[in-house]
């Protein structure tokens, strides 16, 4: 199943989740306008995850509705694409990658694509998101994991300026 989501310009309220049919699936609540914390939410509106930095570090972390950790991303170093890794304990290490100048991000295990996601945005409109999940991670996980690679970025274009 795709899923479709996106930021908001000034980065606070909620959003609809929505699968091709253009139902709501979820919603996603970017809580402030100030941090990067997101909570994700079912088609029944029940809290599924917690996507936050940790505390002084470039790392988001993932939580499921309990707070237990799901697992951490991190950015990885290099020179000619975007590259991050996140860590799913016992489930396994993601890589995360996309070209330079691309707006396609392609996540792997084990060196096979399990799932993609683009960015679709346009001159002064939000980010917009399209996921596609074969992975065995939930699809509300990797939710927040491409909004950590999205917050990772900002903080990396914000840094740079």
């Amino acid at each position: 199943m795709n899923l479709y989501f996106s930021d908001k310009f000034f980065s606070a309220g909620t959003v609809d989740i929505m699968n091709e049919a253009g139902e709501a699936v979820g919603q996603l609540d970017l809580r402030s306008s100030f941090g990067s914390a997101v909570d994700i939410y079912g088609p029944q509106n029940e809290l599924r995850y917690t996507g936050k930095f940790r505390m002084m570090l470039n790392r988001w972390n993932v939580l499921d509705a309990q707070e237990y950790e799901q697992g951490e991303l991190r950015p990885r170093f290099t020179l000619l694409s975007k590259k991050f890794e996140y860590d799913a304990g016992e489930r396994g290490v993601y890589e995360i990658e996309s070209p330079n100048f691309s707006k396609d991000y392609s996540i792997t295990q084990d060196g096979a694509e399990v799932a993609n996601f683009a960015k679709t945005n346009g001159w002064m409109r939000t980010d917009a998101y399209v996921l596609s999940n074969r992975s065995r991670l939930d699809d509300y996980e990797l939710v927040a994991v491409v909004m950590g690679v999205n917050a990772i970025r900002k903080r990396q274009q914000s840094s740079s300026s």
